[in-house]
């Protein structure tokens, strides 16, 4: 069976991929295992070096890797090259606080000596998505070899470009063959993979269908997963906010990657008192966004991944209007080749729309008024998502109070929802389950193993 990588810009096939056969994933499993034996026993000074080594690797070669996610995906230019730059940060965040992170934690008990010790674990499969296709990996890899995992990476079948250059990363560094390595298989030979006794754990990155499936097939053989799924984020803006500003940053934080983000802000809850002037100022920020070639400097936002993904989220707004939604920009697809959509924004959005209901995985936001707090948050909780969202408000120890009451896995406060190394990253409800990131995504696949000294 062949994988295709098919440019979104322009829809021309990039390359043609041979998918891995069993003799082949065999292979990489008992390279995995044998690996493991090895690197489990190598200090964290050397560890740290070659991660050390990998950020720089990253850093040195973000021009090409960047093109390379851009020609895959349709990230504009300018936002691969920030992300192969996080990727690098991550790398190093890890390679300097592991050790801490991992260091066995003392118990208070009533006699003897107790403490935590965290062991690693073996080879960890990495299901990942094709949004941010070296993020998302590299924030599953570099505290898992950290801690001594090794890891097996399955991506997105269009971004087998970048999984293949993921691993030329470790292994540039000097990561031993096995460390890391990348599958080209497609999703019906997954299972098979969760099965087998070599691998420990697993991590997901994608929708809750498949979420689903993954926890269910791990479920049954006792294995432990991280699932990081899909989310509708609230933007919750107050009746004292800067307007303009609020505005500003909610346009950012909408289009960040062509709204192809599990925490990009997707549901805009705006109080009454400001609503008219937010929408105003809203309405006109999107406008002002250049669409076309992702490589060009002044391109805003360029083509989503793929046609069919274009196709479906149109989808969603086609039926949303139907039942008495209202677009106010855009709505419809460019006449031009690519996996192109218009920025939109709808309004009078109600349950039961796909608009209300559903992740809107793209260039389209959703504006909902509020006449109070507690309404604010009825809304921003009537979802089956909670990954993220943000309030933004000048009243701070306002925000702190209505942050917790809002039911996700993280809420900022004045700021633009995203990722970091140091913060822990997941959600809850149908967002998923789990922690990536910060000391708690370090902790999630070792053996948390309790030793009690007499």
């Amino acid at each position: 069976m062949l994988i295709q990588s098919i440019n979104p810009y322009n829809n021309q096939l990039i390359r043609e991929y041979s998918e891995h056969s069993d003799q082949e994933i065999e292979k990489v499993l008992t390279q995995a295992e044998d690996t493991y034996e090895c690197w489990k026993q190598v200090t964290f000074a050397e560890r740290s070096e070659r991660m050390y080594a990998a950020a720089r690797q990253l850093q040195q070669g973000k021009e090409r890797y960047a093109q390379l996610m851009t020609k895959e995906m349709g990230k504009v230019k300018k936002e691969a090259i920030a992300e192969i730059e996080k990727c690098a940060l991550a790398c190093e965040y890890y390679a300097e606080h592991a050790e801490r992170f991992l260091s066995d934690k003392p118990l208070n008990v009533p006699d003897g000596e107790a403490y935590i010790a965290y062991n690693p674990i073996g080879p960890v499969l990495a299901i990942m998505p094709w949004n941010f296709p070296f993020w998302q990996v590299i924030r599953f890899a570099a505290p898992n070899l950290m801690a001594g995992n090794v890891g097996i990476l399955k991506h997105a079948s269009n971004v087998s470009g970048c999984a293949l250059a993921l691993e030329e990363v470790f292994r540039e560094a000097g990561f031993p063959e096995g460390a890391f390595q990348s599958l080209l298989i497609s999703t019906h030979k997954v299972g098979k993979l969760l099965k087998d006794r070599r691998v420990k754990a697993a991590t997901l990155t994608g929708s809750e269908r498949a979420g689903s499936s993954v926890a269910q097939i791990a479920g049954e053989q006792i294995k432990k997963t991280v699932l990081e799924l899909g989310g509708s984020d609230p933007f919750i803006v107050l009746a004292d906010v800067d307007v303009d500003q609020a505005a500003e940053i909610a346009v950012k934080a909408r289009m960040l990657n062509c709204g192809q983000s599990c925490i990009a802000a997707k549901r805009f809850i705006v109080h009454q008192a400001v609503y008219d002037d937010f929408l105003t100022v809203f309405m006109l920020k999107m406008q002002q966004l250049k669409q076309g070639d992702p490589n060009e400097g002044t391109t805003d936002y360029g083509p989503m991944a793929r046609i069919d993904l274009a196709d479906e989220l149109l989808g969603q707004v086609k039926e949303s209007v139907k039942q008495g939604a209202k677009v106010l920009l855009g709505g419809g697809r460019p006449d031009k080749e690519g996996a192109f959509l218009n920025a939109t924004v709808l309004t009078d959005i109600t349950p039961g729309m796909p608009a209300y209901d559903e992740e809107l995985f793209g260039p389209v936001a959703g504006i909902f008024p509020v006449s109070s707090d507690e309404e604010a948050v009825r809304v921003a909780n009537d979802s089956r998502y909670g990954l993220g969202g943000s309030v933004w408000t000048q009243d701070i120890d306002r925000g702190k109070s209505l942050a917790r009451q809002v039911e996700s896995g993280a809420v900022y406060i004045n700021k633009m929802m995203a990722s970091h190394p140091a913060v822990p990253f997941g959600g809850i409800k149908l967002s998923g389950y789990g922690r990536e990131l910060s000391y708690l995504g370090i902790r999630e696949f070792v053996n948390q193993q309790t030793v009690w000294i007499s």
